[in-house]
C-alpha cells in the first residue's frame, strides 16, 4: 500500500522533479531523482492532489508493523524528507537591468517609458514584482530595473511577446523609434542571476515610509575563484540569511550572477524604512553573537574578495 502511494505522489509532483528509481533494501529506499516535466508545476491543482496523496500515505505508514523501531524509524524520515524536496519551491531568475544616462531629459523619457509602456507590458507577458530604483546620491545618473522571472523560457520569449504587443509598440514608440543623435541613454548593463536555495523567490518587503526615505541597498560580493564563490553562497544558505531575518533586514533577494561582467558574484539586496534605520541594523548585524560564530567558521575564511554596496531609492511606481 505504501509503494502504490509513493508511486502516486511522484507522479504527481509539480516541482519539476520525480523519482525513477527505487527499491526496498532492509531499512530504506535507493532513490535517484532526475529531472521531469517542466510544465505541471504552474497548476495548482497538482500540489491539492499531491497533498492529498501524502496524507494518504502517511496513514498506510501508520498501519505498518515494523521488526523494529529503528527500521520504521527510518523509513518514516525518508517519506518526510522526500515529501518535502518534492515541495521545494523553484528558484526565480533575476535580470537586473542598470541604465546609464547623461542628463535629466534622458531620465525624464526613460522613466515614462517605464512606467507607461515597460512594466504595463511585462504584465501582460505574466511578469509581475517589477522594482525601479535610483542611487541615493543623485551624481550618479544610474536607474536600475530589477524582473523577476519564473523560468529560463519566459526571459527567452520576452522579446517575441513585446514585439507583438500593440499597446507596449504604440506607448513605447519615443524609446523604441528615437533616432541615433537623440538616445533615451548612454547605455545598458544587464545582468542574469538565479535565487540562491536560502531564498528562493523574491521577498516583498512592508515599509510604511516616504518612497524618498526608504532605502534599498543592493551588495555584490565578489571572490578570488568560484570554489571561494561556492563557499559564500554556502554561508548565506546556512546560516547568514538568517541572521538577517532575526534582525528584520527585510532581504528582498539573494542571488548568484549567471552572466554579467563582474564573476563570480553573489548579488542581494535589503531594504530599510530610512538611512538611520539601515545604519542601525548593520551595526546590530556586525555585533551579533551568531554572525560572529558563523563569520569565524575556518570553512567560511576568505570567501569574497570585495564588497560592492549601492544604496538606492524606490521610484513611485516601483513594485518593490
Amino acid at each position: 500500500m505504501v509503494l502504490c502511494w509513493f508511486q502516486m505522489i511522484r507522479m504527481v509532483s509539480f516541482t519539476g522533479f520525480h523519482i525513477n528509481k527505487y527499491y526496498y533494501q532492509g531499512a530504506g529506499f535507493i532513490l535517484n531523482p532526475t529531472p521531469w516535466f517542466l510544465l505541471f508545476h504552474e497548476f495548482k491543482i497538482i500540489k491539492i492532489i499531491s497533498t492529498f496523496i501524502y496524507f494518504k500515505m502517511l496513514s498506510a505508514l501508520r498501519q505498518i508493523k515494523f521488526p523494529d523501531s529503528t527500521s520504521g524509524l527510518l523509513v518514516i524520515l525518508f517519506f518526510l524528507s522526500s515529501h518535502v524536496y518534492a515541495f521545494a519551491p523553484k528558484r526565480e531568475l533575476y535580470q537586473l537591468k542598470i541604465y546609464h544616462l547623461k542628463d535629466n531629459s534622458q531620465k525624464d523619457r526613460l522613466e515614462k517609458y517605464l512606467k507607461e509602456a515597460y512594466l504595463p507590458a511585462l504584465h501582460r507577458a505574466g511578469i509581475g514584482k517589477v522594482g525601479v530604483f535610483k542611487p541615493v546620491y543623485e551624481a550618479d545618473s544610474l536607474l536600475y530595473v530589477l524582473i523577476p522571472f519564473k523560468s529560463a523560457d519566459q526571459f527567452m520569449s520576452l522579446s517575441e511577446k513585446l514585439a507583438s504587443d500593440k499597446t507596449y509598440l504604440a506607448a513605447g514608440d519615443d524609446y523604441l523609434n528615437t533616432s541615433f543623435d537623440n538616445p533615451v541613454f548612454k547605455g545598458i548593463e544587464s545582468e542574469f542571476m538565479e535565487a540562491i536555495s536560502g531564498l528562493p523567490v523574491m521577498n516583498l518587503p512592508k515599509l510604511k515610509s516616504a518612497f524618498n526615505e526608504r532605502i534599498y541597498e543592493l551588495r555584490r560580493y565578489e571572490a578570488a575563484s568560484e570554489k571561494l564563490h561556492e563557499n559564500k553562497i554556502a554561508q548565506f544558505n546556512n546560516g547568514e540569511l538568517d541572521i538577517f531575518k532575526k534582525l528584520g533586514f527585510n532581504t528582498v533577494f539573494s542571488s548568484q550572477v549567471k552572466v554579467g561582467k563582474k564573476l563570480p558574484a553573489l548579488v542581494y539586496m535589503t531594504s530599510f524604512e530610512n538611512k538611520e534605520e539601515r545604519d542601525a541594523h548593520w551595526k546590530a548585524f556586525g555585533a551579533d553573537p551568531d554572525w560572529k560564530k558563523l563569520n569565524a567558521l575556518p570553512e567560511y575564511a576568505h570567501n569574497f574578495l570585495r564588497a560592492d554596496i549601492y544604496l538606492l531609492h524606490p521610484t513611485a511606481y516601483s513594485e518593490i
